[in-house]
């Protein structure tokens, strides 16, 4: 007989604003209809508020109606041993479940306290050794580092024993990157732990294995329990893939359910000791189906044996990707120093290099976008140091089909070099004399060249209408730019001040000058 008539599978999310579409909250509401699985609905919520005013109706219905149902969510339910006693003064989930709900701050609008809420435990509970790590670049917090601190080596440790298990699955001590499961912890365990506590529902709910021991039979109609959707393969879909992964996750333990799969997945792993099932049921808990490789969560269809694999999960469209790209580094940089006509530049440099605090090192003068992007509209050259600079700049972009020209390859650069006793880069710009005048200048590489041009400039050499300095390395680098910055030779300008540049930024710069954010591809 099946455990369960409904199944609710939520895919939960940590952000700190208002937010729909991929990487958002998402619900999936699954029952039995004779031997069918039938979905009543699978919705995606702005707001982790408006979720759980949907749990209130959806358990506040199966206990009305008598049915039994499995709520499984996607966020730890208990931290690695020895972290409830270390916070609570008691090796007990639900003491630590309460102590995070009476100090997380959770508005009904997404906006929390978790980062603030890790740094001061960092510096009270952990001092010396910090646990909770990860935090947006573009944010400073006392005592949490956006940097993984050294591997603990006492208690308690980096992982819980179902999260070594499993292998692929993330610290619940990291709070910020792709995959991680720290913040959406923090703020989960705090909602369901004030759901327990007020929404009257308390006494009709378990949860898994905390309560309920690894068992097949329940009392309380209502079974809470951590899941892990990674454990499913996905078929190709066209929705959003959080979509398709709890409709997924919902549909394969209402078959479970059916055919006695999910009873043994509640049941104890059978690798567990009976010391670390003691652990596992006082404070880390347990992911329901981990550790039952021998029971497939994923069988092979007969009709599509022999079938190519399925694609995998990845943004194709190149607009799309841009779009994306420069949405996050908005979301991320702090770019309300610069002038609205200077943010796209910045946007698109750190898009080249893929550092929101990069944008605490860049340096202009006034007028310098205006500059650069009026050169280009008259029709100036863009000199480059190197090749590679050339080849980044999207002719497209360019408005009427401005030169690019590079002359490290030049027949007269190396004689030049000897005669100079310096690099090719920098002999190269000895013979941008005829070019010089009104150009717009993009060096990405060679410190050399770039400290050449101010000297050419210094011995009475024509003006361009702007530099970009992006030149990288260890040697010369930081001081070219900065003798760029110090003196610009009345020269509109634009640099990333430290060791930091490269061909990549130049190149996106000049991208930059010619369309902005526009059309890329």
């Amino acid at each position: 007989m099946p455990l369960f008539d409904r199944i609710l599978i939520v895919d939960w999310s940590g952000a700190g604003q208002t937010v729909t579409g991929k990487n958002s909250l998402w619900a999936c509401l699954a029952r039995r209809e004779g031997d069918r699985v039938v979905i009543d609905w699978n919705e995606n919520f702005a707001t982790r508020h408006a979720f759980m005013q949907r749990l209130d109706v959806v358990v506040g219905a199966a206990v009305a109606e008598g049915q039994r149902l499995l709520c499984g969510f996607d966020f730890a339910f208990g931290y690695p041993a020895g972290t409830a006693e270390r916070l609570t003064g008691k090796a007990d989930w639900r003491a630590l479940w309460r102590k995070i709900a009476d100090e997380i701050e959770d508005a009904p609008d997404n906006r929390n306290n978790r980062f603030d809420l890790a740094s001061r435990w960092n510096a009270t509970y952990f001092a010396g050794e910090p646990r909770f790590w990860g935090r947006p670049h573009q944010h400073a917090y006392a005592d949490l580092s956006d940097k993984k601190p050294p591997a603990p080596t006492n208690a308690p440790l980096a992982f819980r024993r179902s999260e070594l298990v499993a292998k692929t699955a993330k610290s619940v001590w990291q709070l910020s990157g792709a995959g991680v499961v720290g913040s959406q912890t923090l703020l989960g365990i705090n909602r369901l732990s004030r759901f327990l506590d007020d929404s009257g529902y308390g006494e009709h709910i378990a949860v898994w294995p905390f309560e309920t021991g690894f068992a097949t039979t329940f009392e309380k109609p209502v079974v809470f329990a951590e899941i892990y959707p990674s454990l499913f393969t996905l078929a190709a879909q066209d929705e959003v893939k959080d979509q398709a992964q709890v409709r997924t996750v919902a549909e394969a333990f209402a078959r479970f359910d059916a055919d006695g799969r999910l009873g043994s997945l509640l049941d104890r792993p059978p690798m567990l000791a009976d010391e670390e099932v003691a652990t596992s049921l006082a404070e880390e808990g347990w992911v329901l189906g981990i550790g039952h490789e021998e029971l497939p969560l994923g069988k092979v269809d007969p009709a599509t044996a022999g079938e190519p694999p399925l694609p995998l999960d990845y943004i194709r469209d190149p607009a799309e990707i841009y779009r994306q790209s420069f949405a996050t580094i908005r979301e991320e940089a702090s770019l309300d120093r610069f002038p609205p006509v200077l943010q796209p530049l910045v946007i698109r440099l750190i898009h080249a290099c893929g550092m929101v605090d990069l944008a605490d090192d860049v340096s202009w003068s006034d007028g310098a976008f205006e500059a650069g992007a009026a050169a280009l509209e008259k029709g100036a050259p863009v000199l480059v140091d190197v090749e590679m600079v050339r080849h980044g700049v999207i002719r497209r972009l360019l408005p009427v089909d401005n030169e690019i020209l590079c002359l490290l390859n030049d027949e007269r650069v190396r004689p030049k070099a000897d005669e100079i006793g310096n690099t090719r880069s920098a002999a190269q710009v000895d013979l941008w004399d005829e070019h010089l005048a009104g150009a717009v200048v993009a060096i990405g590489n060679a410190p050399t060249a770039l400290f050449r041009l101010l000297e050419r400039i210094d011995a009475g050499a024509p003006k361009p209408a702007i530099i970009l300095g992006f030149p990288v390395g260890f040697v010369g680098a930081a001081e070219s730019k900065d003798e760029l910055i110090a003196n610009s030779r009345g020269i509109p300008y634009i640099a990333v001040r430290g060791r930091r540049g490269g061909s990549a930024m130049a190149s996106a710069a000049v991208n930059a000058l010619a369309g902005g954010l526009g059309t890329n591809v």
